[in-house]
């Protein structure tokens, strides 16, 4: 593709850098070319130390989640579903492919993929019920008007309103009571 990197040797006092090149068909916005667009060759013997540019580019960008992450026990709870169907699938295949063969394992299997299924389901509808009842105990902030939004605002008041009267008691105490026109 034409990229290349190299370690120089340092010189006087620099420390080692990492350079990147590409050839002037193969250009990128974000990885510097040479303004002469000189190949690899003739690029390496023009450039001079001021010339050079060293950075560090990283390997990847983090980005902000489009979704906020599921609750741990929701999250928990889709896992041992997902698991729950994968092993479904792959006893409903066996016994299909036994089946087909006439083995004498393919009415055991069908038995259990049928007995799986009904966990498959329950595992999938302890997705949607956990998810239910984490709701439900947290609350749902999606609309204005929540009153867990609503709860939640009071319990900061509340909180706010406790730091204020005990900083308030922590300089009475630190002054001695002085100001006081009685003590509690």
């Amino acid at each position: 593709m034409g990229t290349a990197e190299r370690q120089e040797a340092p010189t006087a006092g620099d420390a080692a850098h990492l350079t990147a090149w590409r050839e002037p068909e193969a250009r990128d916005r974000d990885i510097p070319t040479d303004d002469r667009g000189a190949g690899p060759g003739e690029q390496a013997a023009a450039r001079e130390p001021a010339q050079e540019q060293s950075y560090y580019r990283p390997l990847w960008v983090e980005e902000p989640a489009r979704r906020r992450r599921m609750p741990d026990p929701v999250r928990t709870a889709a896992v041992r579903a997902v698991l729950i169907i994968a092993v479904t699938l792959v006893q409903a295949m066996v016994a299909f492919l036994c089946t087909l063969a006439g083995s004498w394992l393919a009415f055991p299997m069908v038995l259990s993929s049928v007995a799986s299924t009904v966990v498959a389901t329950w595992g999938a509808l302890d997705v949607w019920v956990t998810r239910q009842v984490w709701n439900q105990r947290n609350g749902v902030v999606s609309a204005p008007s929540s009153t867990a939004r609503a709860l939640r605002r009071e319990r900061r008041k509340a909180r706010r309103q406790a730091r204020t009267a005990e900083r308030a008691q922590e300089r009475i105490r630190r002054r001695g009571g002085a100001g006081q026109l009685s003590h509690p």
